[in-house]
């Protein structure tokens, strides 16, 4: 694989490409030109080439894609078979979602722990998993060594819990809380706004009519 800067706007469609091809395997299609996955995707055959040649290319001439091979090849980029050890800290309505209804078997991550400190939750399983009591998360992390943190905490303790986890070594934060943390060295921060999303449906819907 060539050592290239790979784009923020290139990463971020990875996942996307990654979804697109899974379909394909289901469908039992294990070969594709960039022009047919063009047409499937809303992507330029030419954005998907040069997309691609940040890692190497994958294509051949006169032949395309070979659909699993590239599918394999972009879940390994995307780190998707390293059994990434995930909690959650949050055990309400929005935790108990996301440990629900994501499916991290199936893109890579394994879920090791729920935590809260609402002692009416401690205890209490969230997809088979026993919610634990925030104040022994020091103790779970140092001895189960969880690479990712998902925040599902109310706003005004966000920061605090960020800081606490990433001083006991957490590495990566998935931010569902509606307060945005800023990125640190060597700690990687993603911020979701799910209202961001219905906001930009809004404006299309506003644009349509």
């Amino acid at each position: 694989m060539k050592e290239k800067k790979v784009p923020d706007i290139v990463a971020r469609r990875l996942p996307r490409y990654y979804r697109y091809l899974d379909d394909l395997l289901k469908k039992q299609i294990y070969r594709i030109s960039s022009s047919e996955l063009s047409r499937k995707m809303g992507v330029t055959a030419s954005q998907i080439r040069q997309d691609f040649n940040f890692f190497g290319g994958f294509g051949q001439q006169g032949y395309g894609y070979n659909v699993e091979m590239l599918h394999k090849e972009i879940g390994t980029i995307l780190g998707l078979y390293s059994g990434r050890k995930t909690i959650i800290v949050g055990a309400g309505y929005l935790g108990h979602a996301l440990a629900n209804h994501t499916n991290f078997k199936k893109r890579g991550f394994t879920l090791i722990g729920v935590f809260d400190n609402d002692k009416e939750k401690v205890g209490k399983k969230i997809c088979n998993i026993n919610v634990s009591d925030y104040d022994d998360i020091a103790d779970f992390i140092k001895q189960n060594h969880p690479d990712i943190a998902i925040l599902a905490v109310p706003r005004s303790a966000v920061k605090e819990v960020a800081e606490n986890l990433i001083s006991l070594g957490i590495k990566a934060i998935w931010n569902f809380s509606y307060t945005e943390l800023d990125e640190q060295e060597n700690v990687v921060i993603e911020n979701v706004h799910l209202s961001d999303s219905l906001m930009m449906l809004s404006y299309k819907l506003n644009n349509i009519e």
